[in-house]
């Protein structure tokens, strides 16, 4: 039997072993074929050398997580050990279901984004052999938070070199000359949720560096008009409520090397009555073109409270 020595000095043991060592007795069944046996600052774990290594390998990622952010949370344990985490009611945690539990992004204070859906799953998936995605759906299915995060994993990634996060700021028409405030304290309550979304992903000062720097442009859609976006990763959200005209718009800035993402709730169009959503016309036209993915969620997606997903049911938004 081989031995292998570990030593977590510059760690609080305490984070990472959890709450009444919970967190210490999830990887003990993740790893039943080693002894582990924790004292103080030092790990001892007895096994087969193949057993070892495999759990050095993962047990240096946790501590890597706990040394950069000081906390974690059973969301870490399922992405970094794929563990098989109890939950309320028998059975196991959604991670163990198949594609599920893989981080796409890691982000502040030990937050761990991932899809937590088949659809958000699809999404990830998709945008790997598609370079435009549609992700239509209603309010809380995590449709603008994945593409989010997609789009900073692929920062992360170097795999392109900026974002371009878009809205169509219909409440004031385009036009927010009435609002008080210079331009960016006009538009910025349009796009706030896109800023939520950034929070969560990349810590403050960073996130403030690449806004200043433009390695993240947060702008209206109207904005967009005769510029080419290449080497960058494009979201417009609130797709439903932007015009044909303003939807072949952006849609036609597109570089040779982009992502494109575009999300969109049918159910909650606030443009004037007369005026036709364009996300209608893009959907229809447009479902057949290759390199183009259509990816429709449900109520099954719905990842906020409980009740939000009932109130989209008495509404009518899902069935």
């Amino acid at each position: 039997m081989n031995e292998l020595k570990l030593s977590l000095e510059n760690i609080n043991p305490v984070v990472l072993w959890g709450p009444n060592n919970e967190y210490f007795e999830i990887i003990k069944r993740q790893f039943p074929k080693i002894k582990i046996v924790a004292r103080g600052s030092e790990v001892k774990v007895l096994g087969d050398e193949n057993e070892l290594n495999a759990f050095n390998l993962r047990f240096t990622e946790l501590v890597k997580h706990v040394e950069k952010f000081e906390s974690l949370s059973i969301n870490d344990l399922e992405s970094m050990l794929g563990a098989r985490v109890p939950v309320s009611g028998g059975g196991e945690s959604p991670a163990d279901k198949p594609g599920s539990g893989e981080a796409i992004v890691f982000g502040p204070n030990g937050i761990v984004v991932k899809a937590r859906t088949k659809n958000q799953r699809r999404m990830v998936e998709s945008i790997n052999t598609s370079d435009i995605l549609f992700a239509i759906g209603p309010a809380g299915t995590g449709k603008t938070y994945t593409a989010v995060a997609l789009a900073v994993r692929a920062l992360k990634n170097k795999e392109i070199k900026r974002i371009i996060l878009t809205r169509p700021a219909v409440e004031a028409g385009e036009n927010l000359g009435f609002l008080p405030g210079d331009l960016k304290e006009k538009i910025d309550p349009y796009l706030r949720p896109l800023y939520d979304a950034l929070d969560d992903m990349i810590p403050a000062e960073k996130l403030k560096l690449y806004l200043e720097n433009r390695t993240i442009e947060i702008a209206p859609l109207a904005f967009m008009r005769g510029r080419t976006l290449d080497n960058c990763f494009v979201i417009l959200d609130e797709a439903q409520n932007a015009t044909d005209m303003q939807l072949k718009m952006f849609l036609t800035r597109m570089g040779p090397s982009a992502k494109f993402i575009v999300t969109g709730d049918v159910t909650q169009i606030d443009l004037p009555k007369k005026q036709q959503s364009g996300l209608h016309t893009a959907l229809r036209i447009l479902a057949d073109i290759k390199g183009i993915d259509i990816i429709y969620l449900t109520g099954e997606d719905v990842v906020r409270h409980k009740l939000v997903k009932r109130i989209l049911e008495a509404y009518g938004d899902i069935q």
